[in-house]
């Protein structure tokens, strides 16, 4: 069968938050794109992901034009409630003089917004591309091959590919082992992760001997639950009259109960890959690091990538200059370890400040310790409310 080919000069693998965010920016300035995406669109649209823009993102929309893709479901970003042994304990977290302007805004939602800007605005995006695979990436002219749902195949010739898809995509597993170093740090216990169809009331976290609990919004009427468990639980061990006693439990109040639409067992870990570009292929977001979602900082770190290399591509298109993209990985590395170090820190220290099984009573005092200090110290709450907004 005869294959299609066209050239653009980026293609784009993966629509989600950093794929279409980078369509967007490239596309408001003038560089041609298009983005490929092998699930359909009521798919992605429908997927759940966790969903918190920090300050730094809100802010990053407003300055690229795209304010419009933050209206509709996303709320402002209260800050939540700690609750330690049943005692809440409001934090009002200060992350510079301008304010909080942090939203939660359900993944899907940012997506939905994202696609329906890009596509309005004349955004070459093809759903069900299936079968995508990577040529000549360290060529002057990389090939994108894909299968139409039609069966029919195409081939887009590009001048660099953006891989967005995600850690198990198929851009990073192009690059040759022997180019990429993995690094990688796994937690001594998972996260039951539930959907329910309930308001997420009350909305934060709790820390208990039973283990960290977390109730967080994902639109008016759905919440998504975590509960700390063994690394080894599966989801028939948590029957849904057992995910809404540990709930209330933890928390020491009660909680509205409803439907569960989706319950999984989440590993916690953090990983980065060095260096985040082979040849003309460059790695954003997932597809480059993954953080436990303890941190909030998934979407930080993908919208991050993509600002550093839109702006590389805009500079290689309108001035011939090569610097950014050459430098892409060197630059967003040091703020991808600021943050896997801001990762590690608030994962271990409210885990430990409840069970800590193995870790010990010395462990959970030292992390209640450090919690404490988050309510007492002026320069530590600034810290962590400046980590939390992604502005340091």
């Amino acid at each position: 069968m005869t294959e299609t080919r066209e050239h653009t000069t980026v293609v784009i693998v993966g629509a989600g938050v950093a794929g279409l965010t980078l369509g967007n920016f490239l596309l408001r300035n003038g560089v041609d794109c298009v983005v490929l995406e092998k699930h359909t669109r009521a798919h992605v649209e429908q997927r759940q992901r966790a969903g918190t823009i920090d300050t730094f993102g809100v802010r990053m929309f407003r300055a690229w034009g795209l304010e419009e893709v933050l209206a509709g479901d996303p709320v402002p970003h209260s800050g939540g409630v700690f609750y330690i042994d049943g005692v809440a304990m409001p934090i009002d977290v200060d992350d510079d003089d301008d304010g909080d302007d942090s939203l939660f805004c359900p993944q899907q939602v940012l997506v939905r917004n994202l696609t329906d800007v890009f596509l309005r605005d004349g955004g070459d995006l093809r759903h069900e591309a299936a079968d995508v695979t990577l040529e000549n990436i360290t060529g002057e002219r990389p090939l994108v091959h894909y299968r139409n749902p039609d069966g029919t195949s195409e081939a887009v010739e590009c001048d660099f590919i953006a891989g967005c898809d995600g850690f198990r995509g198929v851009s990073r597993s192009t690059v040759p082992a022997s180019a990429l170093t993995e690094y990688s740090h796994t937690y001594g216990y998972s996260w039951l992760s539930v959907l329910a169809a309930v308001p997420a009331d009350p909305s934060g976290m709790a820390i208990h001997s039973l283990g960290l609990a977390g109730i967080l919004p994902r639109g008016p009427h759905a919440s998504r639950l975590y509960l700390q468990c063994a690394v080894d639980d599966t989801p028939e061990q948590w029957p849904d009259a057992r995910v809404w006693h540990e709930l209330a439990a933890r928390f020491g109040v009660p909680v509205p109960t409803g439907e569960i639409v989706d319950k999984r067992i989440v590993p916690l870990r953090g990983v980065v890959y060095e260096p985040m570009s082979h040849g003309r292929l460059y790695l954003l977001g997932d597809a480059a690091h993954l953080v436990p979602p303890m941190s909030a900082k998934g979407i930080h770190l993908a919208l991050h990538d993509t600002e550093i290399f839109a702006r590389a591509v805009i500079r290689q298109v309108e001035k011939g200059d090569r610097s950014l993209l050459d430098s892409y990985s060197e630059t967003c590395l040091p703020h991808i370890w600021n943050y896997q170090a801001f990762a590690v820190w608030i994962t271990d220290t409210m885990h430990n400040a409840g069970f800590t099984g193995h870790e010990g009573e010395f462990r959970k005092r030292i992390a209640r310790a450090e919690l404490q200090r988050q309510f007492t110290s002026d320069a530590a709450n600034r810290l962590f409310g400046e980590l939390t907004a992604g502005t340091n």
